[in-house]
């Protein structure tokens, strides 16, 4: 499956930051899952250790192109840059703009809300759709789309300039160069919600764990290790005991012995 714009004039794409007084969008969350499926997928990298100071990872956060002499700002549900320049001491980064501020983005991912199907969108006029957008404007090698609503997956990787559906493998995952990682779909709890989530697992296929799952598992290996302590503890007072039971036995049997004469030694 291919995903394409239709062809039209080219647009002339300028890289320019941001203006502090530009007023970006505040949208309201079309999803209650959106923010979670979003925060899981970076608190998983996090505990993983695999977040670097010089990589973007964020959520919702201002993606800055201009078009045709007109600011367009997207905000992906999900993104990864793998090195950006850094801000200045006490400076928020609030938006980003590729090629001035750091490498292009390698990964966006968006969750598909259930109104207009925005995910797809290949509109190549202002202010541009989504899929046009990462395709032909920033051109960011992989589009990941999770439809929460029919649990599936999709993920595309830029070729010759177009989106592509990549396959999964046989386990349904994605392998994700730019990562490193398999990405995935998984269910189970967190935070108290029992749903389908994004996943990330490496090479060897070890799930990523998030920070509550690497808790738990250190709490079950302490109590395997108290329980271990414990039974070593047993079989040495264990021991002790039958040592004291043959010392006991080796009185009760010299004492036998001296009544009777005889000599022990």
């Amino acid at each position: 499956m291919v995903l394409a714009a239709p062809q039209r004039q080219t647009p002339v794409v300028t890289w320019e930051k941001l203006p502090d007084d530009f007023i970006l969008p505040d949208d309201p969350v079309e999803n209650i899952q959106q923010p979670f499926l979003a925060a899981a997928l970076t608190e998983a990298l996090h505990t993983a250790n695999r977040i670097q100071p010089q990589m973007l990872v964020a959520s919702n956060f201002g993606i800055v192109a201009n078009i045709n002499q007109k600011t367009v700002v997207k905000a992906p549900d999900w993104l990864y840059v793998p090195s950006v320049s850094p801000v200045g001491t006490g400076v928020i980064r609030r938006s980003y703009t590729p090629n001035i501020e750091g490498e292009n983005i390698a990964v966006v991912m968006e969750f598909l809300s259930d109104t207009d199907n925005g995910e797809y969108s290949i509109r190549p006029t202002f202010p541009y759709g989504k899929l046009y957008f990462y395709e032909k404007i920033l051109q960011v090698p992989v589009y990941a789309i999770f439809n929460p609503y029919e649990v599936s997956l999709e993920v595309h990787r830029l070729e010759n300039g177009r989106y592509v559906l990549q396959q999964p493998t046989e386990s349904g995952q994605f392998w994700i160069p730019e990562m490193e990682l398999f990405l995935g779909i998984w269910q189970g709890t967190r935070l108290g919600m029992n749903i389908y989530w994004l996943r990330w697992w490496d090479t060897a296929g070890n799930l990523l764990l998030w920070s509550s799952e690497q808790a738990e598992q250190e709490r079950q290996r302490a109590e395997q290790e108290h329980q271990r302590a414990e039974q070593e503890r047993q079989r040495a007072d264990d021991a002790i005991a039958q040592l004291e039971i043959e010392r006991q036995r080796q009185a009760v049997l010299l004492a036998k012995l001296q009544e009777l004469g005889i000599d022990a030694d």
